[in-house]
């Protein structure tokens, strides 16, 4: 029997394992064969509070777990693969063991829709990024293109124009899906140019990015597009299948919180990614991550005072 099961370790679970760990829930942290998030996909960081420098992701991401493991979080790199919230104690599985728990973290974030083209991963954080706020600094004065036509492609480029010379974005369709606020924003705006009915079929370059290669869709043309820096925003998918049909979620997959960080079922909480539609960013998760941890302290310590008073 666990009192808190943390699941995911980007900066939230990390951040609610500090937390639940220094509070002496002796929390197990079920990691993930690939622990730390999404900062894992990124080179520098330079916006987060306490590092005037920067730091790398990966480090980043190290520094969150030696600290989570000095109060005495458990982390174990493996996936949780179901879970059963119907019955008390709350079960989480992974591939080789079954686990009880009084309360339950999710932090399993979400995972930026990628286009899946040549040369798209091997320039992540060389040119190819999903997150203009993490890394539009780095590309000043330069040529950057961003792949989408919603409302978070136009927040990207409406955004990436305070340090690009030209922002051009790629659309496949004649016209934005954006709202006509957003949409209206970025037509008007100068420093973007849109290039229309035009997809990306493959990320130019090495050691980093120096090109797109494009396809316009209504002739099958194909020409090479120069450009510095490519940002995709299509999209954020939450990383909650395992949840389906246990925990309410919103038509988009991501959980739903009616309390604070508390679901629907009670001892789940849930903090970062995999509940924020809106922030995505690694201190907005860290920060939710901290009140999960509290919220489900305050739960926990209500909960066993009325299991002692009924002894």
């Amino acid at each position: 029997m666990e009192r808190v099961i943390i699941i995911g370790s980007g900066p939230a679970g990390l951040t609610a394992a500090v937390y639940a760990a220094r509070a002496n829930l002796n929390p197990l942290v079920l990691a993930g064969g690939l622990y730390g998030g999404q900062l894992m996909l990124t080179t520098e960081v330079e916006n987060y509070p306490g590092f005037a420098e920067g730091i790398m992701g990966p480090e980043l991401m190290e520094e969150f777990r030696k600290q989570a493991e000095r109060f005495g979080a458990r982390i174990e790199n493996v996936d949780a693969t179901s879970v059963d919230f119907s019955t008390r104690p709350l079960i989480v599985r992974t591939a080789e063991a079954e686990y009880q728990a009084k309360i339950v973290i999710i932090a399993t974030g979400a995972s930026a829709r990628w286009l899946n083209i040549p040369g798209e991963e091997k320039l992540r954080g060389r040119g190819v990024s999903t997150c203009a706020t993490c890394d539009g600094a780095f590309f000043r004065d330069k040529h950057i293109v961003v792949a989408g036509g919603g409302d978070s492609a136009m927040e990207e480029a409406l955004f990436l124009t305070r340090f690009g010379r030209k922002v051009t974005v790629i659309h496949r369709r004649d016209s934005l899906r954006a709202s006509k606020i957003m949409a209206d924003r970025a037509l008007a705006n100068d420093k973007i140019e849109f290039v229309w009915n035009t997809v990306i079929e493959e990320v130019l370059g090495a050691p980093v990015m120096t090109g797109l290669r494009l396809r316009n869709v209504m002739d099958d043309s194909v020409h090479d597009l120069a450009a510095d820096a490519l940002f995709i925003a299509i999209g954020h998918t939450p990383n909650t299948e395992i949840f389906r049909g246990q925990i309410d979620l919103d038509p988009a997959g991501y959980i739903l919180t009616p309390d604070g960080t508390a679901t629907n079922v009670t001892g789940v909480f849930v903090a970062g990614d995999v509940s924020d539609l809106r922030y995505k960013q690694a201190i907005t998760a860290a920060g939710a991550g901290c009140k999960a941890a509290m919220d489900a302290e305050k739960y926990l310590e209500a909960l066993e005072f009325s299991m002692h008073a009924a002894v």
